[in-house]
Formats: structure tokens, C-alpha cells, sequence
């Protein structure tokens, strides 16, 4: 299902689309709520899975149409996008600089060594640390400080920004992803009646709601929020959708009473373990045969958990929750989960 009059993009062609829609019988009978299903974006194939792999099509694309040969980004120690960037730029023969930003505060050596970073060393990367953890526009002017000493050297280089002040080109990728959902629960016979996400720098999420609203689809998207409070987040997000719209070329159709985030189950701050982040951890595995990171995927598990025991999802029309990836995540927590940590 596409959309008509929204403008086109170069793209790069790396994730293994469409990603399946499963159902998850064994979690939803154990909460005795609607059937839950759940859109398997940790299937993307691109240095294994996730959903920044939809995103990335869309920002390499351009920087192939521009002629760069370096890609830059920044992002948290163990961030999934950062890693799924070092392997597109390696499948499309670009060089890639990472800068990673120190936002988890007391991690051990583990976190700064295994899972994300140590792929970002494999796929030989130029890896730059930034102490900062909580200043988006600080991390983006030291990706450009290090973006002009690449051009210096003779590269020519582009950059994939952090903060919401630039166009959220990778939110594209879940316009699509939205078409490709509703066409699949059609071809499946099953009536959707919400969806959950994670929802941090937004883009994932104003690309999902600005994808369903601009084919007709008016259902609830609930946001969870991994980074910051509900209300920064409902702000964010809103942005992010009009910006979105924007650059596709599309009218405004996205308001303030579309966008719903939910901060009940962030925690502390954003990668923090709660309570609800362990249980759906271990539900997800030990019902489903699902591996869910504890920064986003295990939240939004506890996210869709808690709406369902609280009765805000009831009924026969399924909920959709979208699984973002970030597994090689789990290796750099692996201090959280040792004897004890599942009650």
C-alpha cells in the first residue's frame, strides 16, 4: 500500500523485506488479554537485524546519490544504529567514522568492549569517543569537527545527525514499513487494534504514525519512552512528524492528539533496568523464543505487558508490537542478568 504524491528518495537496497508479522500465542494467553503480535524488525538481516536497517536504506542512498565515501554518526557505547551504519558502509564500500557517547553512567568494562562495539571493530570502523551523553547538538558539531578533518584528508563525507533539528530522511523507512504492516495483517485475516514502539529519537515513531495516517489508518500508536519524559517525548514526536511530512511533500495531517508516549516503563534513564524491563525480558524468551534487549525492546515489551494488564488493550483486535532489534545489545548487559535477576 503506498502513498499517493509523496516525493521519492534514493535508496539503498540492505535489508531482507518484508520482515514477518508474527503472532504470540503463548504471551497472550499468559495475560489473558487481545492477541498480540509481533512485527519482527530484529529480522532485517543487516549485521543482525533491527530497525535502524530501514532507516540507513534511505540516508546511505543519499549519501551514494552525493558521492561521499565516509559515512559518519554518533550514538550511545552500545547503540544498534551505530552498528547497522559500520555494516551498511561496509556492504556499499563506504569508509565510517563512530562516535560513541557515553550516556549510561557506572557501566563495567563488558558494556565498552562486547556486543555493539566490539561489531563496530570487525567492520572496521574508525571509532571516536565522546564524553558527553546527554547533549544532542555537542555530539552532532564533534561528528562535523571530525567530518571536516575527513574532508581535509580527501574524503568526502556525510553525515547521519543526531539532534531533531535536521530532516528525519530515515523516517521514511517506516513510512514504508507502515504500508508493509497493514498489508500483511490484511493478507493474514487479522484485524489490528493498536501498535506499540519504542520511541527515543522519534524517528521510528513519527515515521510509523505519519505511514498509517497518511494511508487512512487512524489507529492508536502507543510510544514508549526509552530517553526522556512523556512530555519532551510527545513533543518530539509531533515535530518529527510534521518535519516528516514536510520532506515527503505531503499536507499536514499529523496533530497533537495522534501522538501518545507512555514514560511508566523508562525508569532511572534511558538504558536503566526496572523491574518491568526483567520480566518482559524473560517472558518474551521463556513464552515466545524472543530475545529482547533491556534499552528499548524490553521496555517496549513491558510497555505493551503493562497496557494489557491495566485494560487499556482489551478486546478481539490484535496489538502490534514492533521488536526494533538491538539483541548484540543484550552481551554489553550482561552484568544485569546474572544469578537472581528473573525472581
Amino acid at each position: 500500500m503506498t502513498i499517493a504524491h509523496m516525493k521519492t528518495f534514493p535508496r539503498a537496497s540492505l535489508a531482507h523485506l518484508p520482515t514477518p508479522l508474527e503472532p504470540m500465542p503463548r504471551l497472550s494467553a499468559h495475560l489473558n488479554g487481545p492477541p498480540l503480535y509481533v512485527k519482527r524488525d530484529d529480522c532485517t538481516g543487516l549485521a543482525m537485524g533491527g530497525n535502524k536497517a530501514r532507516q540507513i536504506e534511505y540516508y546511505l542512498g543519499e549519501a551514494l546519490a552525493q558521492g561521499a565515501d565516509t559515512v559518519l554518526i554518533t550514538g550511545a557505547v552500545q547503540s544498534n544504529f551505530v552498528r547497522q551504519v559500520a555494516a551498511g558502509a561496509c556492504k556499499l564500500g563506504l569508509n565510517c567514522h563512530v562516535q560513541l557517547e557515553n550516556r549510561v553512567a557506572d557501566m563495567p568494562a563488558a558494556y565498552h568492549e562486547s556486543g555493539n562495539v566490539l561489531l563496530n571493530r570487525i567492520f572496521g570502523a574508525t571509532i571516536h569517543h565522546f564524553p558527553v551523553g546527554e547533549d544532542e547538538a555537542a555530539a552532532d558539531r564533534n561528528l562535523e569537527k571530525i567530518a571536516r578533518e575527513v574532508e581535509a584528508a580527501g574524503g568526502r563525507p556525510y553525515i547521519i545527525p543526531l539532534g531533531a533539528d535536521h530532516p528525519p530522511l530515515g523516517a521514511v523507512g517506516y513510512m514504508d514499513a507502515a504500508g508493509e504492516i497493514l498489508d500483511q495483517a490484511r493478507g493474514m485475516g487479522v484485524g489490528i487494534g493498536a501498535f506499540v514502539t519504542a520511541s527515543g529519537s522519534a524517528v521510528t515513531h513519527a515515521g510509523l504514525l505519519t505511514g498509517l495516517r497518511h494511508r487512512g489508518c487512524d489507529l492508536p500508536v502507543a510510544g514508549i519512552c526509552v530517553r526522556r519524559d512523556a512530555v519532551q517525548q510527545s513533543a518530539r514526536v509531533l515535530a518529527r512528524c510534521r518535519d516528516l511530512e514536510r520532506l515527503a511533500g505531503l499536507p499536514a495531517r499529523i496533530t497533537e492528539s495522534d501522538v501518545w508516549t507512555t514514560d511508566a516503563y523508562l525508569g532511572p534513564s534511558y538504558g536503566k533496568p526496572t523491574p518491568q524491563m526483567f520480566e518482559a525480558v524473560r517472558l518474551a524468551a521463556r513464552l515466545e523464543g524472543l530475545l529482547v534487549d533491556p534499552v528499548y525492546t524490553g521496555k517496549v515489551f513491558a510497555g505493551a505487558i503493562g497496557l494489557v494488564r491495566d485494560g487499556t488493550f482489551s478486546g478481539e483486535k490484535a496489538v502490534v508490537v514492533l521488536h526494533t532489534g538491538g539483541t548484540p545489545a543484550l552481551f554489553g548487559y550482561a552484568h544485569l542478568f546474572e544469578d537472581g535477576w528473573d525472581g
